[in-house]
C-alpha cells in the first residue's frame, strides 16, 4: 500500500501513562484523531496480547470514521489479526520481507531508520515510509539518544518513501526541523501529555506544516 507524505503529516503514537483506563486513553485518541492527527500508531509495550488486542479492536473504527491508518507497533501477528492498515517495526523487530510476504502487498510497513545505511535497506526491502530520530532528546524512550539533524536531513534525502521525525518534538523545537526534507512528524507527549489534545494537535499540524512546505527533496 502507498502511503502519501501528505498522510505522514502529523503522526501521533499512543502512550498510555497520561490515562488511567482504557476509556480514558480512548477518549483521548479520539480526541487526537478528529483533531486532525493524520496518522495513529497504537504501541503497547507493557501488556498482554490479548489486551494489546482489545484496545485496537476499541480503536479500530475509531480510525476508520475518520479515515486516520491505524498502524501496530511491532507486533506483526496482531496486525493481520484484527486486520490493521499496517505494522511499524524497529530494527530488532521481524525482518521487513517476512513481515512483507506474511501482512501482504496492501498492508503499510514503516521502519525506523537511524541513518542513512537503514533508511535504504529498509527502502529496498519494501518500507512504505520510515521514521527517523530520535529527533530530540525523549522521556518516552530513554534508550534513544538525539541524533544530528543532518543525519535527519540526510535519511530524508537518501529515500524516496516519506520520512517522519520522531523522539521528544513539541510545539516549542518543531520549528527547528524545517528544511530538513521532513514529511511529517511523530509525537508521543506533546499529544497525550497535553492539557488540551485538541488544541495541542491542532497547534502541531500547522507547524508540521510549515516544516514539511520548507523540506524540499
Amino acid at each position: 500500500m502507498n502511503i502519501t507524505p501528505k498522510q505522514m503529516l502529523l503522526y501521533a503514537v499512543s502512550d498510555r501513562a497520561w490515562s488511567n483506563s482504557d476509556e480514558e486513553f480512548l477518549s483521548q485518541a479520539k480526541q487526537a484523531i478528529k483533531s486532525g492527527v493524520t496518522i495513529f500508531q497504537l504501541r503497547e509495550k507493557h501488556t498482554s496480547y490479548e489486551h494489546f488486542r482489545e484496545i485496537a479492536l476499541k480503536l479500530k473504527p475509531i480510525c476508520k470514521q475518520y479515515n486516520v491508518p491505524l498502524i501496530i507497533n511491532d507486533n506483526v501477528k496482531l496486525a493481520k489479526e484484527i486486520d490493521a492498515d499496517g505494522v511499524h517495526l524497529g530494527q530488532d523487530d521481524l525482518d521487513i520481507k517476512a513481515a512483507r510476504e506474511y501482512l501482504g502487498a496492501d498492508k503499510i510497513i514503516g521502519v525506523s531508520a537511524h541513518n542513512v545505511k537503514e533508511a535504504l535497506e529498509a527502502e529496498n526491502g519494501g518500507a512504505d515510509y520510515l521514521g527517523s530520530g530520535a529527533a530530540f532528546v525523549t522521556s518516552t524512550k530513554t534508550d534513544a539518544g538525539a541524533i544530528d539533524h543532518k543525519v535527519l536531513s540526510d535519511v530524508a534525502h537518501s529515500v524516496k518513501i516519506p520520512v517522519v521525525a520522531i523522539g521528544g518534538i513539541n510545539k516549542d523545537n518543531i520549528s527547528q526541523l524545517e528544511g530538513l526534507g521532513l514529511d511529517g512528524v511523530a509525537v508521543v507527549s506533546a499529544i497525550f501529555a497535553a492539557d488540551d489534545i485538541s488544541s495541542a494537535v491542532i497547534d502541531l499540524k500547522a507547524k508540521a506544516e510549515k516544516a514539511a512546505e520548507s523540506s524540499v527533496k
